[in-house]
């Protein structure tokens, strides 16, 4: 039979479930996502680094886990809680089951909760600390929960990004292929486009942002969070993105202030946390979602054209668009609660969204927004 196990929020709430992956006790900040498939990309997303997910979806696991859906070198979530586990998968590309990938890399998850209570409890309450365990009592992990940092105080940037920077073109081979997208078939190939190099500063990067740029024909190095404006520029990169990544970004004044630095020598793209650190960086201020955005359904609205768009997310903070300046302004909103999604400035060439344009998983449909900072890089 299956080892029991309990999740155990900060407010007391107890959901009684089995353990499935690492025999281990975990905790971390407990969210959900919306996004129907794509459970090994969300794993693997350093977006979630120090959370606990809980996917909507009500089995994970059917397909397995392959070798081409990584966006990362690991998985980064801290716990796992879902509706229902499938021991069995079936798919051409599986090379082994959700329970031996979590074992590898000792995350523990939970299932047979009622997950679609849970995501009610936390829509309604707002995100909350939780805790993961097959070895205490609810007692005894309520009791350590209260001892634990909390999600809000951790810097996760630091944790997260690369060491040393390398370029896709000779890390991807080991790691992953390109997607199947709009953009198959492509390639710019020879010509003015295989000559832009474009520097990915790794906050928590997403492993198909490479790809996309790497099918776009052009040359993408990462490099670490920690690189002065300085020696970002000492790349002669042709523009710059700043790449998604977890926790607040109130705790990366550092950071910021490089990205202040680099603004109006390169042309700029921010993704999710690139996005407002764009912003933090010219004086915005953020604030925390009650339950953040997570998911592959959420629609946007451009505001130039009134045309909407279906979204991937993944952040828990959001800019007040109450404290723009600097030149910036709101390009995009979400239809859902009307937090600001999209930034661009009146002078410099500075484009932001805080959703996923790099989808996996979710919709393809905003990959034209690389094309669009391309267009911004080579004019």
């Amino acid at each position: 039979m299956a080892r029991k196990a309990i999740l155990v929020l900060e407010d007391g709430s107890v959901y009684e479930g089995h353990s499935f992956g690492a025999k281990a006790t975990t905790y971390g900040e407990v969210v959900f996502s919306t996004s129907m498939t794509g459970y090994q990309e969300m794993l693997t997303d350093p977006s979630f680094a120090g959370q606990i997910l809980v996917p909507t979806y009500p089995l994970i696991g059917n397909y397995g886990i392959n070798e081409s859906d990584f966006e990362s070198k690991q998985i980064q979530v801290r716990g796992l809680a879902v509706r229902e586990y499938c021991p069995r998968p079936s798919h051409w590309q599986s090379t082994r089951t959700l329970h031996e990938f979590l074992l590898a890399y000792g995350i523990p998850g939970i299932s047979g909760i009622d997950t679609r209570a849970l995501t009610r409890h936390l829509r309604l309450q707002g995100a909350m600390m939780g805790m993961v365990t097959s070895e205490m009592t609810v007692e005894e992990a309520s009791e350590e929960l209260k001892t634990l940092p909390r999600y809000d105080v951790t810097d996760f940037v630091h944790q997260v990004s690369t060491e040393k920077a390398y370029e896709w073109q000779s890390h991807a081979p080991a790691t992953a292929n390109l997607i199947s997208s709009p953009l198959k078939g492509e390639d710019k190939g020879e010509g003015e486009a295989k000559q832009s190099h474009i520097a990915v500063i790794d906050y928590g990067l997403k492993y198909n942002i490479l790809r996309i740029l790497s099918q776009l024909g052009c040359q993408a190095t990462a490099i670490s969070c920690t690189t002065s404006a300085k020696d970002v520029l000492a790349l002669n990169p042709d523009g710059i993105v700043l790449s998604p990544g977890p926790g607040d970004p109130a705790l990366l004044g550092d950071i910021a202030e490089t990205v202040r630095n680099l603004i109006g020598k390169k042309p700029i793209m921010g993704i999710c946390l690139g996005h407002q650190l764009i912003g933090k960086a010219l004086g915005a201020q953020t604030f925390k979602l009650k339950f953040g955005h997570r998911g592959g359904n959420h629609p946007v609205r451009d505001l130039a054209t009134s045309r909407v768009y279906i979204t991937a997310q993944n952040h828990g903070y959001a800019i007040d668009a109450d404290t723009l300046k600097g030149g910036l302004e709101v390009s995009h909103i979400n239809l859902n609660d009307g937090t600001v999604e999209g930034l661009r400035h009146q002078d410099l060439p500075i484009l932001s969204i805080q959703y996923h344009s790099e989808a996996s998983p979710g919709p393809l449909d905003n990959m034209y927004l690389f094309e669009r900072f391309l267009e911004m890089v080579r004019g």
